[in-house]
């Protein structure tokens, strides 16, 4: 992972693909999706993304990124 990679903006609640949304907060979390890039968000927008984004697995698959 690069520098560009971690300052990489948070993909809002429901990962439509190309659209950050209006959050501009750091991703933190990578959660897993059925055939699907990995949804990356911030820590405000974890719970609702593992609610409301389409193809999330479950139980969720969720990693931590630094």
């Amino acid at each position: 992972m690069t520098d560009r990679d971690r300052a990489a903006s948070c993909q809002g609640p429901y990962g439509v693909e190309g659209d950050p949304g209006d959050c501009g907060d750091p991703v933190r979390f990578e959660v897993s999706r059925h055939r699907r890039t990995p949804l990356r968000v911030c820590p405000v927008h974890l719970g609702p993304a593992l609610l409301l984004a389409e193809g999330v697995l479950w139980p969720p698959g969720i990693s931590l990124i630094r």
